[in-house]
C-alpha cells in the first residue's frame, strides 16, 4: 500500500488486489481530487508506477479488495448518501474515463416503501428465520465470516479476508446495528443456511426513517428471498417507512426482488478496470 499525489489529487496504490480473469491485479483507491484534470493526471501516473512494478492490470476505485470501499457513483438522483454507501468525488467518473479506464461491472441501489401487511411468506421447506439476540458479538461475527467466505467465494473480484480483518471491519459497526435487523436462517438440524445483515440508516440521525438491507448470503435456493421477506416485515414493525436495497449487482436476482417491492433505483455505480503494459 502506498500513497501518491500530484497537485490537486491524491490516491492510494494497493499492488496486491483480487483476481481479474484468473490473474491477480492491483487496485487504486482513496481517490481525492479538486478537478478531473488533476485526477486523470494522478491516475495516469499511478498506472505507470504499477506497470513498472510488473502489474498487468488495475481496478479502480477499490481500497484493496471488495470487502473495503469500492465502486464509483456514475448516476444519482442527488439524495444524501446512506450508511456504509461508497461515496465518490464528483470528478471521479470523468477522470477514470479520461485516464483510459473502462467500466467492468455495474451496481445499483434502490429505495422501496415498506410493504403493507399480508404479503405471503415465501415457502422454503425446513428453514426457520430468527433475529440476532444482541449477545455474543464475537460468535456472531465468526459465523458470518465463515458463511460469507464460502458464499461469496465464486463472486467476481473476490479476495479472501482473514478472521482478524473481518472482525476489524464489522465489530465497530455492531454498536450501530439493531439486532432485530440481523437475521439467521437455519435448517432443521440447526445448521446455518443463510444470513442477512441490515441496519438503520444512522446517517439520518437518531430517528432514521429508512432501514438498509446491506447484504445477505444463502446456501440454498430461496433462502435469500425468505430472509428479505422477514427483513421487510420487521422494518415495518419497527416503524421504518422505506428500505434501501443496497449495492446490488445489475445482473443479480436481488434487483428483480427489489422491483417486486416497488423499489426505485436512485444511485448507479461502476467498478472500472484498465490493462497495463
Amino acid at each position: 500500500m502506498e500513497d501518491i499525489a500530484v497537485e490537486g489529487a491524491t490516491c492510494t496504490l494497493f499492488p496486491d488486489g483480487p483476481q481479474w480473469n484468473g490473474k491477480p491485479v492491483a487496485t487504486i483507491g482513496k481517490l481525492h481530487c479538486t478537478s478531473p484534470e488533476a485526477a486523470a493526471a494522478l491516475l495516469t501516473r499511478a498506472c505507470s508506477d504499477l506497470a513498472e512494478r510488473g502489474c498487468n492490470a488495475v481496478l479502480a476505485p477499490m481500497d484493496g479488495d471488495s470487502w473495503h470501499g469500492y465502486r464509483a457513483v456514475v448516476e444519482s438522483d442527488g439524495s444524501p448518501p446512506f450508511a456504509m454507501e461508497p461515496v465518490s468525488g464528483r470528478h471521479d467518473h470523468v477522470a477514470l474515463l479520461s485516464a483510459g479506464f473502462v467500466p467492468l461491472e455495474y451496481y445499483v441501489s434502490s429505495r422501496a416503501p415498506v410493504p403493507h401487511p399480508g404479503l405471503p411468506r415465501p415457502d422454503v421447506d425446513g428453514i426457520s428465520v430468527t433475529a440476532w439476540d444482541g449477545q455474543g458479538a464475537e460468535l456472531l461475527l465468526g459465523q458470518l465470516h465463515a458463511l460469507a467466505g464460502g458464499s461469496f467465494a465464486d463472486k467476481l473480484f473476490f479476495k479472501p479476508l482473514d478472521r482478524a480483518g473481518f472482525f476489524s471491519l464489522y465489530m465497530p459497526l455492531l454498536a450501530a446495528v439493531d439486532p432485530r435487523l440481523v437475521l439467521f436462517a437455519r435448517d432443521a438440524t440447526g445448521g446455518l443456511a443463510g444470513f442477512l445483515f441490515g441496519l438503520p440508516d444512522f446517517l439520518q440521525g437518531q430517528r432514521p426513517t429508512q432501514a438498509i438491507l446491506k447484504t445477505y448470503a444463502s446456501m440454498r435456493p430461496g433462502v435469500g428471498h425468505l430472509l428479505a421477506w422477514h427483513f421487510h416485515e420487521i422494518a415495518r414493525e419497527l416503524g421504518f417507512s422505506h428500505v434501501v436495497h443496497a449495492l446490488m449487482h445489475s445482473a443479480n436476482i436481488s434487483l428483480e426482488r427489489s422491483a417486486q417491492h416497488d423499489g426505485a433505483v436512485f444511485r448507479r455505480y461502476a467498478l472500472f478496470g484498465k490493462k497495463l503494459g
